[in-house]
């Protein structure tokens, strides 16, 4: 054996045995026991960052892990190839975005190779490719025949620095998601997805999803934005017109003492011809729409409005209110217009005081009566007053006869509304997909037939700068109308690059399908994803599309499931200099330079135990020299091994304390390592297996040292080491003798009397009573603790349908769960 060890060489050798066996790739059989383990895919930018090395290192984890517990694992990769970043750089360095793009997967999937992941690269996709984009063509296409993708003039979010539409959720505190320039709004004709007809079933089953992060549901759960209430018509005097508003407080109606439009409401720009105020409704809602929207709504923002002249009837009272224009209502909240309730909302209340407009209170509680003087709103929940025949009721009963009455005399109904908007997918750029419509002046919106898919992307040399380059290839524009064969021309729009990321993961089980996007067959064989590792900044993005995907897919028959995933998990940043790895900060660490110095396997153990896969991990170089070091010692260890004669492995006949000693070290190792990984602690798991280290050299340092004792614990040493160090751990098992790959072997087992000699009983209580016991470590933390009870299936079915309100963690003795309704 080598004395010295030769991560280069070793690592090279074995990715070279993994790709000749082929041994990573899934097999198609209808019997095993599956596990999908899925990564966001990456842009292809050029380079791994950091933030991919974590995501996939703990992907590949998992994915080696479950191959050793007998799971047939689909694990593969592709790449997110369309997008705005690509069509820059082409602009910026004259090179066309299809070769830019494909250079950089070359380059990052040889990045990925060396890095050792367990891909089946069989399975690649890229998004760029007529093989993948046919198919968002063909899903668009479905959706335009049931009415569910659609095009409308409306209101959109434009960046400037990007010259094309966002998405409501690609605008990020009134700048563009992607390089944080400012957004403005412009009216424009967009094809939209009618995501919203889905919008209560995405909310609703943020209640199934039991192990997504409880972040990412409350963060879709206010994205989507419930809310009831009721909507009622202002009729406006002197006009046909009525104006609607929804109120969650309809209770509060008698005390809505003027009304507020958005500058961006249609009603504004018709009055904006009116000689005496249209001049200055004009100039505010031009000022409005130019402003930053966030900061528009900003509790402590200036409240701001002009009055437009006009005046609307309060149905409930019959009282004139005046109508104003101000700057916290928006036209995509609600319906773009509010009844302003001055005494019962602090944002309405300091319009009011500013204008002098009237304050009235109109429900009264233990904070406010008819009486009171107000410096400030009171919100609160009481008895109406003020407010005619409703005078007298609760709150509650109020809302609800209110709402009734407004049905019956036609001026009103109860309602529920969303804060989620259909999805704007046109983009007014080239590279991405191009949306399979023409346009004919006699038969209007035309779908392409589906025989004539794919739409290609036409090869261009270069882009215009600003519009779309598409329009300027008459090659492409003009078509004939596959309806009355006339003259017409192609949508020149393409999609948002988040439909390319909303089901690759679909066409992953079955790639290289040229009739389907997939195989319902197949789909059945692999899904749900048992789990998915990636970044909790696609909360509202990315997570949310995805979502509703897999209900198109279902509502087309190509699915029978709701939900696509079943456990998400979302890796920590990456921080180096109290910062997120970032090339503007000029902080990035190359994952080719640390490969280069210190082997792919170093920076895996690195970038998984340095802290909780879930938590910021801060870059640091003598953690990564101390994960080098772990390796460079295990290598002695075998070495020394060796020389003592290297019996094969197995347990000996009389065994010294020291060995009894080591062999529950060892099967106390294997139980938590086990055990981590189901819990996605692997930094615990590697920390784990550097303390058998320790004692494994302690022992062969002694004078009683068994061969055949210090094999048993290097062979099981190098089994738990493989889902992180596959490389050495490859090596290793070769050396004690193995021939077949230690990727493909079994996962040890752990002697459940040895690992318990040592054990501490934890004992479970819920709301005070013992409801169940477990045997744990003696170094089990108070989170360990925690993590276990509430996993106790005993447990569960005590606070199973009842809310965890708090856990009392008695470190090494109790947990006690307590649960409320």
């Amino acid at each position: 054996m080598a004395n010295k060890y030769d991560y280069g060489r070793i690592e090279e050798k074995w990715q070279r045995r993994w790709a000749e066996a082929r041994i990573f790739e899934s097999r198609r059989s209808s019997g095993g026991n599956k596990y999908y383990v899925l990564e966001m895919l990456p842009y292809p930018s050029g380079a791994l960052h950091m933030g991919h090395v974590r995501n996939y290192s703990l992907g590949d984890s998992v994915a080696r892990y479950r191959r050793m517990r007998g799971h047939d694992v689909l694990y593969t990769i592709g790449w997110d190839a369309f997008g705005l970043p690509a069509e820059n750089a082409a602009i910026k360095n004259q090179i066309p975005p299809e070769k830019w793009t494909l250079d950089n997967i070359d380059r990052m999937r040889a990045q990925c190779k060396r890095m050792g992941w367990s891909y089946d690269w069989t399975r690649e996709i890229a998004s760029c490719t007529p093989e993948y984009y046919r198919w968002n063509q063909w899903f668009f296409i479905q959706m335009f025949k049931r009415g569910w993708a659609y095009k409308k003039l409306a209101r959109v979010n434009w960046c400037e620095e990007c010259q094309t539409v966002l998405a409501n959720e690609q605008v990020e505190g009134g700048r563009c998601w992607r390089d944080g320039s400012k957004v403005v709004e412009k009216e424009l004709e967009q094809w939209f997805w009618a995501i919203t007809r889905y919008a209560e079933e995405l909310l609703q089953e943020l209640d199934r999803l039991e192990e997504w992060p409880e972040k990412v549901l409350t963060m879709q759960r206010n994205w989507i934005g419930r809310s009831t209430g009721a909507k009622v018509r202002f009729a406006i005097e002197d006009s046909e017109h009525s104006i609607e508003i929804f109120t969650t407080r309809l209770d509060t109606i008698g005390g809505a003492t003027f009304l507020v439009l958005a500058p961006e409401h249609p009603l504004v720009a018709e009055w904006s011809d009116d000689p005496k105020h249209g001049a200055e409704l004009a100039a505010f809602a031009q000022e409005m729409r130019s402003q930053d929207r966030e900061a528009r709504i900003a509790e402590e923002g200036e409240k701001r409005g002009v009055f437009t002249g006009r005046r609307a009837i309060n149905p409930y009272t019959g009282e004139r209110v005046p109508i104003w224009v101000a700057n916290f209502v928006l036209l995509e909240y609600g319906t773009g217009a509010i009844m302003a309730v001055p005494a019962h909302d602090q944002r309405d209340f300091e319009f009011a005081t500013k204008y002098d407009l009237p304050i009235r209170i109109v429900v009264e509680s233990d904070e406010v009566d008819a009486h009171s003087r107000l410096d400030h709103a009171v919100p609160a929940y009481g008895t109406v007053i003020n407010t005619g025949e409703f005078s007298g009721l609760s709150s509650d009963r109020a809302q609800q006869v209110m709402a009734e009455a407004a049905g019956r005399q036609g001026y009103g109904e109860a309602a529920v509304t969303y804060r989620l908007r259909d999805w704007g997918i046109s983009r007014q750029r080239y590279w991405g997909t191009p949306i399979p419509m023409i346009l004919c002046p006699d038969c209007g919106s035309v779908a392409v037939p589906e025989k004539d898919l794919p739409v290609l992307l036409p090869k261009v040399e270069g882009i215009p700068e600003g519009g779309s380059a598409l329009a300027s290839i008459p090659e492409f524009v003009e078509a004939a109308c596959p309806k009355c064969g006339g003259p017409a021309r192609r949508e020149t729009d393409t999609m948002d690059t988040f439909v390319d990321s909303s089901w690759y993961f679909f066409r992953y089980a079955d790639p290289h399908n040229d009739e389907a996007p997939y195989d319902p067959a197949i789909i059945r064989r692999w899904f749900p994803v048992d789990i998915y590792i990636g970044g909790i900044e696609h909360a509202v993005l990315h997570l949310i599309y995805m979502r509703f995907f897999c209900k198109v897919m279902r509502d087309l028959g190509l699915v029978e499931f709701d939900e696509p995933v079943t456990k998400l998990f979302t890796q920590g940043m990456v921080i180096k200099d109290g910062a997120k790895m970032s090339k503007s900060l000029g902080n990035v660490v190359s994952p080719d330079e640390v490969v280069r110095d210190h082997g792919a396997d170093a920076i895996r153990l690195f970038i998984q135990v340095c802290a909780p896969p879930d938590g910021e991990l801060d870059w640091n170089e003598k953690g990564l020299e101390g994960c080098s070091r772990f390796l460079r010692r295990l290598w002695r260890l075998l070495g020394r091994w060796e020389k003592l004669g290297s019996p094969d492995p197995g347990e000996a006949r009389e065994l010294s304390d020291q060995a009894r000693q080591l062999l529950r070290k060892l099967h106390q190792t294997i139980r938590k390592v086990t055990q981590d990984l189901e819990r996605m602690c692997q930094n615990t798991a590697i920390s784990a297996l550097m303390e058998l280290l320790n004692a494994a050299s302690a022992y062969a340092e002694g004078d009683d040292c068994d061969p055949a004792v210090l094999g048993l614990v290097l062979k099981n040493q190098a089994l738990l080491l493989a889902p992180f160090a596959p490389h050495f751990a490859e090596e290793m098992w070769q050396r004690m003798g193995e021939e077949s790959f230690i990727s493909q072997a079994e996962w040890p087992d752990y002697d459940r009397e040895l690992a318990r000699e040592e054990e501490i009983q934890v004992v479970v209580q819920v709301n005070g009573k013992v409801r169940s016991k477990f045997s744990a470590s003696p170094e089990i933390s108070g989170t360990e603790m925690e993590t276990l009870a509430l996993e106790d299936e005993r447990v569960k079915a005590h606070t199973a349908g009842k809310k965890v309100r708090k856990v009392i963690v008695v470190p090494k003795k109790l947990v006690n769960i307590v649960v409320g309704p």
